[in-house]
């Protein structure tokens, strides 16, 4: 692929009097690294690695206009003062040398100002809510995240202080003097946030305003504090900044948040008020159900239809966010849909991907796993991390520091450890060979692009990333220490991955009682008969030398209209994988019961991810049962209890997906025979692809 494909992403682009490099946006993302409102050395750093990476635009994450008053977090970057100004400076001057433009986020967080409640201050609403939202969601968050989710406000329950037109002059003019400050620090944009649950946004929709004054009723009303604050900012800075507002093209999950239409109306006026650009987000309203749906949507290109819509009833450039992946993004503009695209979470993964982009390196884009785990830490207002990036948040680990003398390293399994492992090392000078039992690479990690198609991206981009660096793979390898030692390695890593044994359960060992591994086996045609039955083996041989169960997208559609199993499935144990295969398999048609000896289930999923899986499996039809002890298993049922009441389902099949272990005997006789061995991955700890990729990185870069 090259550069050519992507013409319009990558065309310069205008917002205001502001000039960008290209179309690719790094919108709002909170780093939480701020020192009481200071922006420090890591985050400028974070923004600079996005700036470098060919971005056109970079946006702060939220910045307080009245900090610490309307806060989220006292983490978050300040406006309320002049002696934060040097710090906004030196972030853009290091934006500008880095080659892009910088845009500040200006918000006052409303009644989410969890500095407010921890203060005991009343946070700002239009009036007090006469709502409260499901928290049901929250009986899968563990102990220890309630506490920490709990600990950002103190432990407070929030009290509301309904706004006085004194208060609506105040933050006017407040919001006016922080767009100052950021003029003053030679920014070129200031965004004026109007959604997401924020004081701009609750005025707007007629869930949260009920005022009967002149900010409630109609949406003119309910726009004209945001009105008033872009005019105010408008007339403040004239062109020094381009203004750019964000709002939600749409509210989920609660009746009377924001419509599109009410979102097409209320951005004619925020350009009539003075407005450069419309960033169109979207926002679930209950961040307990709806995260999912917004701010940050699973669905790519969520809000693109909502953005179009919106861009033909003004005159001023569109931006499009949610998962506006490059080929998507490139379509939207070409199409006209929108001028601009906002990438978030895709630029935490891979920092350089505009510039891939423009290179014609589209193969070489690291994906985002779509996992959650970044946005997660806001929550508990710590800092994000990403499954698949270990230098998000220490910018200092790149570049990849050469190796003082090259090495042959042999890496035993090609799962996203082993490969991430052989692809770090060969970049730092190593020669690498890698070899696994399979006939195919990913590991577990291929078996999981089952239930989540994201992980597909992934695995797509290792087999191009082994193939662009030449690295040595051996598949339909067993590893034996002779085996090892006869390719001579000067040092091996052992990334073999978990081990999934059978449950101890009466009945543990019956023929319908599947593993992880030996669904896995196969799936990919190397069950024997005694693990999967002779149909099921058989089947799966058939598949592996017809090459159709090379394609994970092909399996996925294929298993939607025939599966080779019975109807009725037990799928014991609901941590990340057990809750995912239960719904992968209801949404096959399959009557699945799924049994947690646990309360949390999904584990350790990001929340809002497993929120919305444990709601997924629910709507599929999947029967869960959690704190159950499993009594036995018969050839055609599993039965268990809870507390003193027993029960039974029907089971033509039952899988445990439980009791996944972290083991490497391999690793030791290794080290007996002389040979210096590293452990990684789910061989050393089980965490998934994180852990895998994590744990490969604090030991190949520094071999």
């Amino acid at each position: 692929m090259s550069s050519t494909l992507f013409p319009h992403l990558m065309s310069p682009g205008c917002i205001g009097s502001m000039q960008t490099a290209n179309r690719i946006v790094l919108p709002a993302m909170d780093m939480n690294v701020s020192e009481h409102g200071e922006i420090e050395q890591t985050e400028i750093d974070h923004y600079v690695a996005r700036a470098a990476g060919g971005a056109g635009l970079i946006i702060t994450g939220a910045c307080a206009i009245a900090f610490p008053y309307g806060a989220a977090s006292m983490k978050e970057p300040g406006l309320s003062e002049d002696k934060f100004i040097p710090g906004l400076k030196a972030l853009a001057d290091a934006i500008h040398a880095a080659g892009s433009k910088l845009c500040v986020q200006s918000t006052h967080h409303g009644k989410v100002a969890r500095v407010d409640t921890a203060n005991d201050r009343a946070v700002l609403a239009p009036n007090k809510p006469d709502y409260s939202y499901d928290m049901s969601a929250l009986a899968d968050s563990t102990p220890d995240e309630l506490r920490k989710m709990g600990a950002a406000t103190a432990g407070k329950q929030t009290s509301y202080h309904e706004m006085t037109d004194e208060d609506i002059s105040w933050l006017v003019t407040t919001w006016a003097d922080a767009a100052e400050r950021v003029a003053k620090a030679d920014a070129d944009a200031i965004e004026i946030h109007v959604a997401h649950g924020y004081i701009l946004g609750v005025f707007l929709n007629q869930r949260d305003n009920k005022r009967t004054d002149g900010y409630g009723g109609t949406l003119a009303n309910r726009a004209r504090l945001a009105c008033e604050v872009i005019s105010a900012v408008k007339e403040r800075v004239g062109d020094r900044l381009a203004v750019l507002v964000r709002v939600s093209g749409e509210e989920y999950g609660q009746e009377g948040g924001l419509t599109l239409e009410e979102a097409i109306e209320a951005s004619a006026l925020f350009e009539k008020a003075g407005a450069d650009a419309i960033h169109v987000t979207g926002w679930g309203r209950n961040p307990f159900d709806n995260f999912t749906d917004g701010p940050l949507p699973s669905k790519v290109g969520a809000y693109i239809s909502n953005a179009a819509e919106i861009k033909k009833h003004v005159s001023i450039p569109v931006i499009a966010v949610g998962r506006m992946l490059p080929e998507v993004s490139e379509k939207a503009i070409a199409a006209g849909q929108v001028d601009f695209a906002a990438m978030g979470r895709q630029l935490l993964a891979d920092p350089d991907l505009p510039n891939k982009l423009r290179d014609g390196k589209f193969d070489q884009v690291r994906p985002c796993i779509n996992c959650y785990l970044c946005v997660a830490e806001n929550f508990f207002d710590d800092t994000p991390f990403c499954a698949v990036n270990p230098a998000l948040g220490n910018e200092a680990l790149l570049p990849l520091k050469p190796a003082s003398a090259s090495k042959h390293v042999v890496v035993i399994g090609a799962g996203p450890a082993g490969l991430e492992s052989a692809r770090v090392l060969t970049e730092r000078g190593h020669r690498v060979t890698v070899i696994d039992k399979s006939d195919r690479l990913g590991g577990t990690m291929w078996f999981s692009t089952m239930t989540t198609p994201d992980n597909e991206r992934l695995l797509r981009w290792f087999k191009s990333e082994i193939k662009r660096l030449r690295i040595a793979v051996k598949l339909n390898t067993p590893a034996t220490v002779e085996s090892i030692k006869a390719l001579r390695p000067d040092h091996v890593i052992v990334a073999t991955g978990a081990v999934r044994p059978k449950p101890d359960f009466p009945g543990g060992d019956l023929p319908n009682v599947q593993t992880g591994d030996t669904l896995r086996a196969m799936m990919l045609g190397t069950a024997t008969a005694d693990e999967a039955g002779l149909v099921l083996s058989t089947l799966g041989k058939a598949g592996r030398l017809s090459g159709v169960t090379k394609s994970p997208e092909f399996v996925r559609q294929f298993t939607k209209f025939w599966l080779p199993m019975g109807k009725d499935v037990v799928v014991i144990g609901g941590s990340l994988v057990g809750l995912e295969l239960a719904e992968f398999l209801a949404e096959r048609g399959r009557h699945v019961t799924l049994l947690h000896e646990k309360q949390q289930l999904g584990l350790p999923l990001a929340m809002p991810r497993r929120w919305t899986a444990v709601k997924d499996s629910l709507a599929h039809g999947v029967k869960i049962h959690r704190n159950v002890s499993i009594t036995r298993i018969t050839p055609k049922s599993v039965e268990w209890t809870e507390g003193e009441e027993s029960f039974s389902a029907p089971a033509a099949m039952v899988v445990y997906a439980d009791g996944t272990t972290a083991a490497a005997p391999l690793a030791d006789g290794l080290r007996e025979a002389g040979l210096t061995v590293d452990v990684i991955g789910d061989a050393k700890e089980v965490n998934y692809i994180h852990g895998a990729i994590h744990s490969s990185w604090e030991v190949t870069t520094e071999l």
